[in-house]
C-alpha cells in the first residue's frame, strides 16, 4: 500500500555521565581525581533518499531513539559518542511539527537535517577540581536529548502529472508512454494511489510522469479519492488534462479545472496540456474550443490503438523544458533546516552523580517530574538525594 503520511517520535540519545574517579597506582596513594567526560547522545537525522518511494516504512515504526553516550572512565578517558539514528526517506518528504510548522522540505536529494539533537555529556570530576578542591567527589550527569512528535508528508516530485475523472484512460497513457505498469480496468478508481513513471526520449533524457487517482465535482473538498492526492501536484511541472473524448470534453475539462482552482496552492496557474483519449469510441476527433492561455497544446489520441501515442511523447519533451537542478544543499543551507524540539536549551538545574548518590544544582522540578528527571539520571530505590541543604532517600 502506498503511504504519503505518517506521524513519528523522534528521541536523541541521552548524554553520558562523567566520570567519578581517582587515580590509584602503586606508589601514588593520592593521584586526585581522573574521571573523563561522558560522550555526546546521538542524533536523530532524516536523509532525502533518491530510491525511496513512500513512507511504508513509518506506517509499521512509529518512535525512533538513538543511542545513549557512553559515561566517562578513570584515567581520563572520554566516553563514546552515542549512535546517530538514520532515517531515509523520499524526496519531496515535508516534515511538520505539533503546531502544522513546516520544520524542513527534502526536495533536494541528498539533503540531511538533524530532527533531535543528542544530550551534552556530563563533566567528569576531574574537570571540578581546583586549588582549594582537589579531590571533588562528584561528577555531572549527561542531559537528555531532545525529543518531539512530527509528521511525514510525501509531495511527488514529477516533471508532468496526468489529471482527470475516473476511467478517462489516465493509467493506460502513462503505461503507454512510460515504464510504469499501472493497474489498467474498465472501471472507475482503478488507481488508488500515485503511480510514477520515466519517459524516455532518444538522446537520454528523462521524465518523470504521476498518474494521480481520478478527481471528482468536491475532491478539493475531501469528496471522493481524489482530496488527499491533491498534495502530490503541487511539484508537477506541467498539468496534463486526460479527457474521455466520448464524453463532453469542455464540460469535464472545466470540473477539473474547477477542482484544482479550489484547492489553491497555485494549481490553477500551472501549464496545462490538454489530451482527448479513446479516439477510437467516436467517429471524428470531437472539438475542443476552449481558448486559454495556461493550455500550451491539444493531443488527440487512442491508448487502445497507439494512434497519436508516439506524438504526444515527442512533444512532452518539448513542453519540459530541461530545468535547472538545485544544487546539492551546503552546510550553511542545512543550518537553516535544522529542526530543535527544545529551543529553551539547557534546564535550569544540573545533577551531579556522588560517591552516595545525586545531588542538584539550580531550580530543579518538583513532583513526580523530579522523581522521572532522576529516575533517569540512573537513581534508584535507596539513593541519596542532596538538594540544597536538603538531603532524601529516593523512594
Amino acid at each position: 500500500m502506498f503511504h504519503d503520511r505518517a506521524r513519528i517520535r523522534v528521541q536523541a540519545g541521552r548524554g553520558g555521565d562523567g566520570g567519578l574517579s581517582f587515580r590509584r597506582e602503586k606508589f601514588v596513594p593520592k593521584g586526585g581525581p581522573d574521571g573523563g567526560d561522558g560522550g555526546r547522545g546521538g542524533d536523530v537525522v532524516v536523509v532525502a533518499d533518491p530510491d525511496k518511494r513512500d513512507l511504508s516504512r513509518f506506517a509499521r515504526e512509529k518512535w525512533f531513539q538513538a543511542g545513549r553516550g557512553g559515561p566517562g572512565r578513570g584515567a581520563q578517558k572520554h566516553g563514546a559518542d552515542g549512535e546517530d539514528v538514520e532515517l531515509r526517506v523520499p524526496v519531496g518528504t515535508q516534515i511538520l511539527d505539533d503546531e502544522g510548522q513546516t520544520v524542513a522540505d527534502l526536495a533536494v536529494p541528498g539533503t540531511r537535517v538533524v530532527l533531535a539533537r543528542g544530550g551534552a555529556g556530563g563533566r567528569g570530576n576531574r574537570r571540578f577540581a581546583t586549588p582549594t578542591r582537589q579531590a571533588p567527589r562528584f561528577a555531572e550527569t549527561g542531559l537528555p536529548g531532545e525529543e518531539a512528535w512530527l509528521e511525514l508528508r510525501l509531495k511527488l516530485l514529477a516533471d508532468a502529472a496526468l489529471v482527470g475523472l475516473p476511467n478517462a484512460g489516465k493509467s493506460s497513457l502513462l503505461a503507454r508512454i512510460s515504464n510504469a505498469r499501472p493497474k489498467v480496468a474498465e472501471y472507475p478508481f482503478t488507481t488508488l494511489a500515485p503511480v510514477l513513471g520515466t519517459v524516455e526520449s532518444p538522446d537520454g533524457r528523462q521524465l518523470t510522469v504521476a498518474d494521480v487517482p481520478g478527481l471528482i465535482e468536491g475532491a478539493s473538498e475531501g469528496v471522493g479519492l481524489g482530496h488527499e492526492f491533491l498534495a502530490h501536484l503541487e511539484r508537477a511541472r506541467l498539468l496534463v488534462h486526460v479527457i474521455d473524448a466520448s464524453r463532453d470534453v469542455v464540460a469535464d475539462w472545466e470540473t477539473i479545472d474547477r477542482e484544482l482552482a479550489e484547492y489553491g496552492a497555485g494549481l490553477d496557474e500551472r501549464p496545462q496540456a490538454v489530451v482527448l483519449n479513446k479516439l477510437d469510441l467516436v467517429p471524428e476527433v470531437p472539438d475542443f474550443p476552449v481558448d486559454d492561455p495556461r493550455i500550451l497544446r491539444t493531443f488527440a489520441l487512442s491508448c487502445a490503438t497507439g494512434e497519436g501515442i508516439e506524438e504526444f511523447r515527442r512533444a512532452l519533451f518539448e513542453l519540459c523544458s530541461p530545468e535547472e537542478q538545485p544544487a546539492a544543499p551546503s552546510e550553511e543551507l542545512a543550518d537553516h533546516l535544522v529542526y530543535r524540539p527544545r529551543p529553551h536549551g539547557r534546564p535550569p538545574y544540573r545533577i551531579y552523580r556522588t560517591d552516595r548518590g545525586f545531588r542538584i544544582t539550580g531550580t530543579p522540578p518538583t513532583g513526580e517530574e523530579l522523581v522521572e528527571v532522576l529516575r533517569q539520571a540512573g537513581a534508584r530505590k535507596g539513593s541519596e538525594i542532596e538538594i540544597g541543604d536538603e538531603e532524601l532517600v529516593f523512594e
